[in-house]
């Protein structure tokens, strides 16, 4: 007998081939935010306060000052209040006062009687009265200069970042006055200037602040483009990896290579004046793992600022052109995402740099060195610089040298040295100088390449780094590198810097940069 024959009726099923592939996505492809910062108060100047403002009167001593715009009333209530509470008017002192003559609040603000004294109460001023829904009137400063310092350290202190908090409660942001008879003198530097040196010191902490899924290369390029658009005078160039490859780039493009997100050098030149410019060339790490050598994940989430050299020199430029400085710069941003993939570069290899120098890698966890070196050989070459500064978070040692107080400095001129001193004295952002040992230099020396990038044993690390650098910069071009890792970020909050990006170096560069011209 015969098996019978069972037939099976299969569902037909078609074997096209697909033809439609997602398109890769880096990251999530999902915007975390898209709202801005809540809104700050406006600066303005007047000569008398508006009769619903809150006061806060900025003294030097046990006296209010003898010209203050307000009646006698409120003036001997005040004064009645300082004397009762043994007030002493020193800086750093306040005493908040509440029912006085109809007014929402009355603080009173010891201060230094110095341009950085008026800074510091323009900024502790918005602080005390950030819950005050009233306007506020800032009295008490004595000349045109001051009213001005105290309306940069109003608009610095009451900086916030607040964009990815779903429910962030908006403090108050009716208008800040600066009071005083200098108000018309004051308003026109204000707005030629000051505002322009406040909205650079802004954009930096932003971009410091910003997640690392929000900024990298190619978003640190377009929100750089965004702020200079419409500057006059101003140029901007940026080489994608493919440039970089076809000069030799070999020491930033391979800090990068490890990251799908593709580093870029930006260059923004403006032209205000004439000579050759200043170069100001910054380390743009976006985020650093520390790539093979991989950092330890107790604060790495920090390092997302790592690249507030290269968000400082942008910063100045945006300052800088907004406010047609007759000067001529130009700004440098060495960008690049150090991360452990599986293209990134091993410790033991060697990159070439445009130049044609080879650096050993000891340690891909002292990468910004390696972009700076390619950005300073390219400035150098096609913008002919009377001088160069760069700037970088570079090394933590300079930090456990100087805490939060001082940069590092390292300069091989005695007299550069002194420009970007006098600079920090005039703008309040604090400088170190630290030794360029000629000893520390053999340290450096790699037994296989030119030069090596970590295990420099016998320096100081800081020392090391910089150089490292130096061994990139001519002999006769003055040069000057700023090591901002201790500064850039801070734990708590000061008079006009909150707690958090600190937008160091901005005003340090932009003195600079209006000081020194190409003799």
């Amino acid at each position: 007998m015969h098996p019978k024959k069972v037939w099976i009726a299969l569902a037909a099923v078609s074997l096209a081939p697909v033809t439609q592939v997602q398109a890769q996505v880096i990251g999530s492809g999902v915007v975390p935010s898209a709202r801005d910062n809540t809104a700050a108060r406006s600066i303005s100047f007047a000569a008398s306060p508006a009769p619903d403002a809150a006061l806060a009167i900025a003294v030097t001593g046990t006296e209010l000052p003898a010209n203050l715009p307000i009646d006698p009333a409120t003036r001997g209530a005040v004064a009645a209040a300082m004397a009762a509470n043994e007030f002493k008017g020193a800086a750093g002192d306040e005493l908040v006062l509440r029912g006085i003559a109809g007014r929402p609040a009355v603080v009173v603000l010891g201060r230094e009687a110095t341009s950085h004294g008026a800074r510091e109460v323009g900024g502790r001023a918005v602080r005390v009265l950030k819950a005050q829904k009233s306007p506020v009137a800032l009295l008490g400063l004595d000349d045109a200069a001051a009213m001005v310092e105290a309306a940069l350290g109003a608009q610095l202190g009451q900086y916030r970042f607040d964009r990815y908090k779903s429910d962030a409660g908006a403090p108050a942001a009716q208008p800040l006055a600066v009071v005083g008879s200098g108000h018309a003198e004051a308003a026109s530097t204000w707005s030629a200037r000051h505002s322009h040196l406040a909205a650079g010191v802004g954009f930096m902490r932003d971009l410091q602040t910003e997640p690392a899924n929000v900024i990298y290369p190619e978003t640190f390029v377009s929100r750089t483009r965004a702020a200079l658009a419409g500057a006059p005078n101003v140029t901007i160039e940026v080489l994608d990896e493919a440039a970089m490859r076809r000069l030799n780039m070999g020491a930033l493009v391979g800090v990068g290579q490890g990251s799908p997100r593709g580093s870029r050098l930006m260059v923004v030149s403006y032209r205000g004046g004439s000579g050759a410019p200043l170069a100001l060339v910054g380390k743009g790490i976006t985020f650093d793992t520390g790539g093979i050598s991989i950092k330890p994940n107790a604060g790495m989430w920090a390092m997302k600022a790592d690249m507030s050299g290269a968000a400082a020199v942008m910063g100045t430029v945006i300052s800088l052109a907004r406010s047609r400085a007759p000067v001529n710069v130009v700004a440098v941003a060495a960008l690049a995402e150090n991360m452990p993939g599986d293209n990134a570069q091993r410790p033991g290899d060697v990159v070439r740099t445009m130049g044609g120098q080879t650096i050993e890698i000891r340690s891909t966890d002292a990468e910004g060195r390696l972009v700076l070196a390619d950005a300073i050989q390219y400035t150098i070459e096609r913008h002919k610089p009377f001088a160069l500064v760069d700037i970088a978070t570079l090394t933590g040692a300079v930090g456990a040298a100087l805490g939060v107080e001082y940069a590092g400095l390292f300069t091989r001129d005695d007299a550069v040295a002194e420009r970007l001193l006098g600079a920090a004295r005039e703008t309040g952002e604090g400088l170190w100088r630290l030794p360029l040992h000629p000893e520390y230099a053999k340290a450096i020396k790699s037994d296989i390449a030119d030069i090596k990038n970590s295990d420099a044993t016998g320096a100081p690390g800081a020392s090391a780094g910089a150089h490292f650098i130096g061994h990139f910069v001519p002999e006769t071009l003055p040069w000057a590198h700023l090591d901002i890792a201790g500064v850039d970020w801070r734990d708590s909050d000061g008079p006009i810097t909150p707690k958090g990006a600190s937008g160091y170096g901005v005003r340090l560069l932009d003195t600079l940069a209006r000081t020194w011209r190409a003799p």
